[in-house]
Formats: C-alpha cells, structure tokens, sequence
C-alpha cells in the first residue's frame, strides 16, 4: 500500500491539518483543538497514530496536538529550542524519524513565520513524497513574519526567503507540498490559491522563489496588513500545553436572562445569516453568522475575556459554534438558547434595519441625497479601489472609533456583504441607524458609483 495523506480542513481559520499513513501507523500534523475529528479519520482509515508532529507555536490557533498525542500514547514532537512548558520529543534539523516500517519523517528548519518553525519530509522508504512547510512554503505565497513583533519582522523575512530556496533546493520537483497555513487564514502573507502544489509548481510561481531577496522581502513587507487581535493570546496557550476541551451544550437562558446579560454588557451572539438578522433581532444581540467567517472575526471583535452567549435555531447550530470558538481558547459559552428569534424576545418588539446593494447606494446619489458611506474593509482592499468620499473604519476598528460613525442613516459595505453585517449588527446595537449592504464590491462601479483609488481624488461628484 502506498502512503496516504489525509487533509482535514478547517475552513473557519483557513488551516489544515494532515493525517498520513501507510494502512497501519500514521502520523499527524498540525492538529486543531477539536481532535475528534482526528481521530475520526484514523478510525475510517484503520490506522493506529504514534507521532504528532507540530510544525511550530501556532499564532492562529490553541492547538490539539498536546492532549491528542496524550489521549493516543503518541509521541508529541516540536522543535527542541521551543520554549514550552510541558514535556515533549525535541526535535531539531537534520534528526530522522522513524515512523511504522515505511514512513521516514526527516526534520529541516525553515525559520521565516517563527524563528523554530520546522517543516518535515516525508519519505517513503528514501524516496520523498510530501513535505508538512506549517506556515513556510504556501501555495503561491509564504506564512507571514510579522506575527512575533516589529522587531523580529524583517529577519523573519530574509529568513522565510531562504526557507523557502532550502525547501526548493533539497527536495525533488515531485514532492507535494502540504502547508498548514494559506487557505484563508491571516496566517499566510497574501492570501494563496489552490488547494494541491508540488515543490516543481511552487518553483514557477511562489514569489519567494521567482524573487530576489531584496525584492522578496520589499513586496512582501509592503503587503503585510492587520490580523487578528485574539493571536496574542494564542503563542502563550500552546506553549503551556492546551488542556482538554468540554463541547458539551451550556446552559438554556430564557429572555429574562438574556437580557440581564445584554444589559450587564456581556456579547449575546445570533449566529443567523445577516438577511435574517436584519429582518428581526433582539435589540442588542450582535450578528456573527455560521456562513461566513464567524469565529475569526468574532474573536477579533470580541473583548477578550467577555462572557458569550449563543443564540442559534437550533442545537447544531450552537454546538458548531462552540466547536469552531475552542479551536481559539474561547472554551465555554456563557449560556445559549434556541429557537425562533420571537422566543428570544420574550414578547418585547423586534428590531431591525434596511439591507440594500450598490446599485440602492447609487440611486440615493442620483437622487441628490448625500448618504453616510461606511467602508469597513482592510487597508489594502481600501487603497485598490474604493467609493469617493466614502468614511473608512477597518472592521476590527470600529469599536474603539464609534465616535467617529455619524448616527445616521449609515450605508456600510465590505466586500461581499459578510464583514458590513457584523458592523452594521454592532452599530445598530449601539443606536446608529444602518442599512447593510449586502452586495459584492464587482458591482459598485457598474451600478454607477465612482470609485477612486489612493492616487485619484475623493469627492463625490453632484
């Protein structure tokens, strides 16, 4: 039988984990916080797991990879010069693993996204087949190297070029590459496409390794922009050994409890689509909706530490939300409740607001109205092309720059629709007066609506 590697998605982080094998013993790597779904795999498979292997001190997420090698007698391998707090198989450059008979795991150090970080090759017998590059070598792109503070950044980047040019260099052009990082997480440097390479595709179109260093580094630096405030907390989880995680339903609060917590100033979180919220909502719940990315942003948004209550249609719907909240530390919701939104209500009016498009925006111009335009997209999203005259607060920016929001009527967009939902849900909680944009950007200009960019001017014509 052939090795086997098995990814497993987790599409709310934009990660992977990986499950290789050989029809008897695997290994992993990289493994979120809810291994059950490890171990689900392995159970299909048939496989029994001896090695847990982590790639580095992930910023992005409390890894599972800890209390998976212990509830599987697995080793727990990670770099040796990893400064962790709990006892582990170091691991360092050049060391050889042996995993079953067939599986040879060799160790190489491609520092660049931490200064430890580590990819592993995988051999079957002396022939490479794949290579775990964590958050080194993506596809098309490299794990970003700013996440470790200003001072380590621009060494992170030299390094991650040479990490990059090593992993090209030593491995044959076949080897598929499987990286942790680049599926939509704010892990990776600019975000990659594809969801398979080999060392040979990444050598016509990876930029680290068609770039000079100088050039490397310019861009990459160039387009580095905001992550997620909740990857402070991440680094110091794992480095003192995640403990285990209860996905047990909390407790049903009734309305009078729900809104003792609102009052109280705690997150009671309707995790509805953003149609359905702006339909009919309790006044001051906030809208974090399962079809997007719900827990990137919430936990960004979040006030760490804020007690979270979660509201849902149904159960599944909360044990989703719990389950995607852990893989971040955020480990038991407060309480939750289920339903329809008229029995969160407990009898008191619903609240709601307008949902619009681009083409609603133009029209209000047309008609020579002036209305408020909220852009809460990136940095870089903003400096590529956007509404002139339009107010700009970064998603994760607004709370702290309410101040700056006029009470309304306030146009808010992003650049699909998700990201202006969970806005226009916080400020409607705060008594502004929104209409959500739920439309994609690509229509902006063809509805007739002038867009700028850095270089050209911002007002909007009469």
């Amino acid at each position: 039988m052939t090795i086997t590697v098995l990814p497993l998605d987790t599409p709310g982080l934009g990660d992977r984990t990986y499950l290789a094998h050989d029809g008897e013993v695997a290994l992993v790597v990289d493994p979120q916080r809810d291994y059950d779904r490890v171990l689900g795999l392995a159970r299909t498979a048939g496989v029994r797991i001896t090695h847990v292997f982590e790639s580095h001190i992930h910023n992005d997420y409390v890894t599972g990879g800890y209390e998976l090698a212990r509830e599987t007698g697995a080793q727990y391998l990670l770099n040796a010069d990893d400064p962790v707090s709990f006892d582990r198989v170091g691991v360092r450059d050049g060391d050889v693993v042996e995993v079953g008979d067939r599986m040879r795991v060799r160790v190489l150090l491609t520092p660049g996204h931490t200064h430890t970080h580590l990819s592993y090759v995988l051999s079957d017998g002396h022939e490479p087949v794949a290579v775990f590059t964590g958050g080194s070598l993506l596809y098309g792109s490299t794990g970003r190297p700013d996440l470790l503070g200003p001072d380590s950044t621009e060494v992170l980047a030299h390094a991650q070029w040479h990490s990059a040019r090593r992993l090209a260099q030593e491995l044959p052009d076949p080897t598929a590459v499987y990286p942790t990082h680049g599926f939509g997480s704010f892990c990776s440097a600019t975000q990659s496409g594809g969801t398979a390479s080999t060392i040979g595709q990444e050598k016509l179109a990876n930029p680290a390794l068609t770039r000079d260093l100088e050039t490397y580094v310019e861009e990459l630096l160039a387009g580095l922009d905001a992550y997620p405030a909740y990857y402070a907390h991440m680094g110091p989880a794992n480095a003192a050994g995640p403990g285990e995680i209860d996905l047990s339903l909390p407790e049903q609060a009734d309305p009078a409890e729900l809104r003792r917590r609102i009052q109280a100033g705690e997150w009671v979180v309707d995790l509805r689509n953003r149609t359905a919220f702006a339909a009919g909502h309790v006044s001051g719940t906030v809208n974090f909706g399962l079809d997007g990315q719900f827990v990137t942003y919430l936990a960004w948004l979040l006030p760490w530490g804020t007690p979270v209550t979660l509201l849902g249609e149904t159960a599944d719907d909360v044990a989703e939300a719990q389950r995607e909240l852990v893989r971040v530390g955020i480990d038991r919701p407060a309480a939750m409740a289920t339903g329809a939104v008229e029995d969160w209500a407990g009898g008191e009016p619903l609240r709601s607001y307008r949902t619009a498009t681009f083409a609603d925006l133009a029209a209000q111009f047309t008609a020579g109205r002036s209305p408020v335009v909220l852009d809460v997209r990136r940095n870089q999203e903003r400096a590529e092309r956007h509404i002139a005259g339009s107010l700009h607060i970064p998603i994760h920016e607004v709370l702290e720059r309410l101040h700056e929001v006029p009470a309304g009527p306030v146009w808010v967009h992003c650049a699909g629709g998700y990201r202006a939902g969970v806005v226009a849900a916080l400020l409607d909680a705060h008594g502004i007066d929104v209409v959500a944009i739920d439309d994609s950007f690509d229509n902006a200009g063809a509805a007739g609506l002038h867009l700028a960019t850095d270089a050209t001017p911002q007002e909007i014509p009469a």
